[in-house]
């Protein structure tokens, strides 16, 4: 059977929905017009009916498919299978990607043809449009007459062109939390291959003993890429691609890593495959780790202090154009720099964002779109920023106006988002919205869930699929659907009360004190952190002349080490350094840095101003000078509310009487400052801790 590019995408979406999709929804999807899906869909009845599968539609709802489970099974097995699949231009070029990729030896021009069922011309022509694409990674698109085709680079340099070639096409959630689903499309179903996913459960399983035990929790995102490359890189061993020896790139991985963190992990993926690691794998992998630790060694929600400026700008523009007051969510500010950090970097790639819900955000919130569209583009001039984009911060702002509507729960539930933090909250305040009875304790990402002990909630929410038996969670869109609503309450009444009432007695069910407490806890320790970060603040001057950043660190360590704030001056140093190559630690247009780290090293927060005699010109492009900088350490183990205090701080250093009382400012002065407007914070925080 003939099957077109759009009803087999068309299909894919049906198959996989649990629920009714709109034209538009589909659309956004699979990036056409809401007309072109209506004039598919002529094509998708015409295959559903051949396979005894309705095409049900209901108005103001939407359309889904309507058969038995057999039917659908093999509806799903015949997209995946048919002979006559159209690829589109870009699917056909990717797929003859993955085909170079795969090959350990060159390709000929007739085989490739064969393979995807086009002439020979055509196949030279998607060459050349990869071409250009592929040198951005290091890699050269190779053709000799009589030779073949066949890509060449250093092995690293392939694996990094996989891993890009996968975040193309898929999201990562989408390869990582589908556990026993095939996907329907030959093009994922090769990405899945390449990308070791018949392994990665076992990967995961080694990641997460290893995390746990010897290297601390990683961020969510550093842990899901250093997953995803682990999985590519023992996959391409397995099929003999091994990357060369270095030893240039053998002192740069191991510098900064402990060696022991690496003969652990190394010893038990070793273990996993039944053979032992070279060791230029091994120098590899530990180059893996340093990336990954990277994200680690930051102790704030918003360290790229450029970046944090924007969101506080943007902020400013939707609050002077909304008349509402944003200015003390601090949940705001670290959602938008989160999306917008992870978009700006996408839309750097050449990648696409999809936003599924991007028409029902513009119909739901029309107003509030259009003005964070305009303010978005006044505020990031340098970059077009897509309506997918914009979708996804209002839906943060969004979900700001309406953070305090909040009602008595009764219900514990966690939640699960694949769109990120601000579909995360908004779900949550639909959820509290509509159904008051519950109570969110958490959101967490999709490789926590799994971690969470039940005793600890009672219903997991959420809007991805999880490996886990359907009756353990409900999956829900984060706009939360009125027939969605229904199913919710439903689950909970037939459930979820019983479970309620086994575990919870009612007379316990009523008692508030503990909620209560642990508020005035929270409050406490935040309040306590806050006065001993001021009341240990100090001015410190730097006398070394060297003119080396790394041996200035260093000194402040030491001082800090004397102090008792921290053991092994020269590893926290290190660490900093290493923080500032993965990205400038400076403030934006002024002379002063704030370097920070966490490590199992420190015993304490502590934050000092240092003042260099001799300011240092540090040789960048641009260059930049640096006359002082702000020291900020935490131990590697921090608590919700100490990160806040310190993240309260940091995003001072964009007011420019903080930036002048770091220059000349004296102890007095700056604690004074701090004194205020951390009291400020601690109001609001106190504030809203009430109105919960």
């Amino acid at each position: 059977m003939n099957i077109s590019s759009r009803s087999r995408q068309i299909l894919e979406l049906l198959l996989h929905s649990d629920r009714e999709l709109t034209a538009a929804q589909i659309a956004a999807e699979i990036h056409v017009s809401s007309r072109t899906v209506h004039r598919e869909l002529a094509a998708v009845e015409d295959i559903l009916h051949k396979q005894g599968i309705q095409l049900l539609k209901k108005a103001g709802s939407g359309i889904r498919l309507q058969g038995d489970e057999a039917e659908l099974e093999k509806l799903s097995r015949l997209i995946s299978t048919a002979e006559g699949i159209d690829f589109s231009p870009a699917e056909r070029q990717l797929y003859l990607l993955c085909l170079l990729l795969e090959s350990a030896e060159p390709v000929k021009l007739y085989t490739l043809g064969h393979e995807l069922k086009v002439t020979i011309p055509t196949v030279s022509s998607d060459l050349d449009e990869l071409d250009g694409w592929i040198r951005k990674f290091g890699v050269t698109l190779t053709r000799k007459r009589g030779y073949g085709v066949e890509l060449t680079g250093s092995e690293e340099k392939l694996r990094e062109t996989l891993r890009q070639l996968i975040r193309m096409r898929l999201d990562d959630t989408e390869l990582i939390a589908s556990r026993d689903k095939q996907p329907l499309h030959p093009l994922d179903h090769k990405l899945f291959e390449l990308a070791g996913k018949a392994e990665m459960d076992d990967i995961e399983t080694i990641l997460w003993d290893w995390e746990e035990r010897w290297a601390g929790r990683l961020t969510e995102d550093a842990y899901t890429e250093l997953l995803i490359r682990l999985s590519i890189a023992l996959r391409r061993i397995r099929s003999g691609k091994t990357v060369a020896s270095n030893p240039a790139a053998r002192r740069t991985s191991m510098a900064s890593l402990k060696e022991s963190d690496v003969i652990r992990l190394t010893g038990l993926l070793s273990e996993r495959m039944g053979q032992a690691l070279s060791p230029e794998e091994t120098i590899y992998i530990s180059g893996l780790l340093s990336a990954a630790q990277a994200d680690e060694l930051s102790m704030l929600p918003g360290d790229d202090l450029a970046l944090t400026s924007k969101v506080r700008s943007l902020i400013e523009h939707v609050q002077i154009a909304t008349g509402a007051d944003f200015s003390m969510d601090h949940s705001l500010r670290e959602g938008l720099f989160y999306h917008m950090k992870d978009a700006l970097q996408r839309l750097a790639d050449g990648l696409s964002i999809r936003n599924p819900l991007l028409d029902q955000i513009k119909k739901d919130f029309e107003t509030l779109f259009g003005i964070v569209r305009e303010a978005a583009h006044d505020v990031l001039e340098d970059v077009v920023v897509p309506d997918e984009v914009i979708g996804y911060l209002v839906m943060h702002f969004e979900a700001s106006l309406e953070r305090h509507k909040q009602l008595r729960r009764d219900v514990r539930a966690i939640l699960v988002c694949s769109s990120g933090i601000g579909s995360a909250k908004l779900l949550q305040l639909r959820l509290q919205k509509e159904l008051p009875l519950i109570q969110i304790v958490g959101r967490v990402s999709w490789y926590e869930a799994s971690r969470i002990a039940k005793d600890k909630y009672d219903l997991m929410i959420s809007t991805m699929d999880l490996p886990f038996d359907s009756g353990n969670y409900i999956k829900v869109s984060p706009l939360l659907t009125q027939e969605e609503t229904e199913r919710l309450r439903s689950f909970i009444r037939t459930v979820l009360e019983q479970k309620r009432n086994d575990v919870f007695p009612a007379e316990e069910r009523g008692a508030s004190e503990v909620p209560v407490f642990a508020k005035l806890l929270s409050l406490k320790i935040t309040l306590d952190e806050m006065v001993n970060l001021i009341e240990r603040f100090e001015i410190v001057q730097i006398r070394e002349s060297s003119g080396e950043l790394a041996l200035i660190l260093e000194e402040a360590c030491r001082y800090e080490e004397e102090r008792g704030v921290l053991r092994d001056a020269p590893l926290i140093a290190q660490r900093l350094m290493q923080r500032e190559q993965s990205g400038s630690q400076m403030i934006p247009g002024t002379s002063v840095a704030l370097f920070h780290t966490r490590s199992q090293e420190v015993s304490r927060a502590s934050l000092s101003l240092y003042r260099l005699e001799s300011p240092l010109t540090i040789e960048t492009e641009p260059p930049w000078r640096l006359s002082e900088f702000l020291l900020m350490l935490a131990p590697q183990t921090l608590s919700r509310e100490v990160l806040e205090v310190l993240s309260e701080i940091s995003a001072m250093l964009l007011n420019d009487e903080m930036i002048e009382l770091l220059e000349v400012g004296g102890e007095m002065e700056i604690r004074n400052y701090l004194t205020v407007h951390l009291k400020t914070f601690f109001n609001t925080k106190t504030e809203a801790s009430e109105m919960e």
